[in-house]
C-alpha cells in the first residue's frame, strides 16, 4: 500500500516530543523573563531618581509627586511609565523641608508596596 501522509501514530509521536522539547525549555527561559522585569524595573528607578535630583536643583525643592515631573513649566519626563507588572512605581518624597531622603520603587508582581516582592535599585532577591 503507498500512502501519501503521515498515520496516527507518527503523529502522536510528533507531538509527544514537541512537548518534551517544550517542556524542557519553557523553565529555562522562565527565569529570565522575571530576570528581565526586575533589570527593567531598576532602570526605570535610576532614571526616576536623576530627574527627582535634576527638579531638586531646579525647583530648590523636591517634587510632592511623581506627576510633577511631567507638569509644570519644565517638563523632566513625557510620561511616567508603569513597572513592568502593569502598576504605578512608589514615590516616596522626603519627610521634612532640610530632608533629602526620598525612595522611588516598583510595588512588584502583587502590586502591593512593602511586601518582600518590592524591587528597589539595590534588590538582591529574585521576585517570584
Amino acid at each position: 500500500m503507498d500512502s501519501k501522509g503521515f498515520t496516527l501514530i507518527e503523529l502522536i509521536l510528533v507531538v509527544v516530543i514537541i512537548g518534551i522539547l517544550a517542556g524542557a525549555v519553557v523553565p529555562i527561559f522562565g527565569g529570565r523573563s522575571t530576570e528581565a522585569r526586575i533589570n527593567r524595573a531598576r532602570s526605570d528607578i535610576a532614571m526616576y531618581l536623576g530627574f527627582i535630583s535634576a527638579y531638586e536643583i531646579d525647583n530648590g525643592r523636591y517634587p510632592q509627586r511623581l506627576e510633577d515631573l511631567v507638569s509644570g513649566n519644565r517638563k523632566y519626563v513625557r510620561e511616567l511609565n508603569r513597572d513592568p507588572w502593569g502598576n504605578p512605581y512608589v514615590y516616596v518624597p522626603p519627610s521634612g523641608a532640610t530632608s533629602d531622603d526620598f525612595d522611588v520603587f516598583s510595588a512588584g508582581p502583587d502590586g502591593q508596596p512593602g511586601t518582600a516582592d518590592d524591587v528597589t535599585l539595590n534588590t538582591e532577591a529574585t521576585v517570584r
